[in-house]
């Protein structure tokens, strides 16, 4: 039985590289993001939906058990910043990062957790920032709903294991994507410099940890938080 595996925010980035790393493991993988997909592949199925939407969170996850069974991994990986003061970051900026990075995931994890939990075993991995422990200025918003992230991490993780699902989080280093974009160069190596890597991340260095996340016999490992680079 191929192993089912739901990848959030994944339209382009790391999210779509995740999904053709893991279609390349033989994976059956469901994407999902705010934006149609041109990605095409027998084993991909992709949703266009807004993760911060209770209804249609919950309606993709019904139709994804129905179809497959079963699901037996969740990335959340769908999540929005933007590198404003907090003097020049309007209500509604804010209100759209804390919806989607802490509610999207919260109700992702909600719903796969319910699937997972009829046959207890799971594995959800959230995604955190390095924002968080370098309390990167121009980031309040967003470091604050990751901050939430980790914290629902650890709190789930409690919730979950008694259902044989385990929740962790990964926090990427500075990757070349549209997130950071239009940060100037000198910003971004004087970032590299405060990590104990002085180098941008890659998906594969993610996707190495995420596939350490989801062996079977990391059944101990929850409620962990891992940051990519050294923080």
């Amino acid at each position: 039985m191929k192993r089912v595996i739901i990848i959030t925010g994944s339209r382009k980035g790391i999210g779509l590289d995740l999904v053709k790393y893991y279609l390349d493991k033989g994976m059956s993988v469901i994407g999902c993001s705010r934006s149609e997909s041109d990605f095409i592949h027998n084993d991909y199925l992709h949703f266009t939906l807004d993760v911060s939407k209770e209804l249609e969170v919950i309606k993709m996850v019904k139709e994804v058990a129905k179809s497959f069974g079963t699901i037996h991994y969740l990335l959340n990986n769908a999540g929005i910043a933007s590198m404003n003061h907090a003097f020049l970051t309007p209500l509604p900026v804010a209100q759209k990062i804390v919806n989607t990075n802490i509610l999207g995931t919260f109700l992702l994890c909600r719903e796969v957790g319910k699937v997972m939990s009829r046959n207890k075993f799971g594995r959800i991995i959230n995604f955190a920032t390095f924002a968080v422990p370098f309390k990167l200025a121009g980031e309040a918003v967003y470091a604050a709903s990751k901050a939430g992230v980790i914290s629902l991490t650890e709190t789930l993780s409690r919730e979950f294991a008694q259902y044989g699902i385990t929740v962790n989080a990964v926090a990427p280093p500075a990757v070349k994507t549209d997130l950071i974009k239009n940060v100037p160069e000198d910003k971004m190596i004087s970032l590299l410099n405060r990590q104990a890597i002085h180098r941008y991340g890659t998906y594969a260095d993610i996707a190495n940890v995420i596939d350490f996340f989801l062996l079977e016999k990391s059944s101990m490992v929850t409620g962990q938080t891992i940051y990519l680079g050294g923080v």
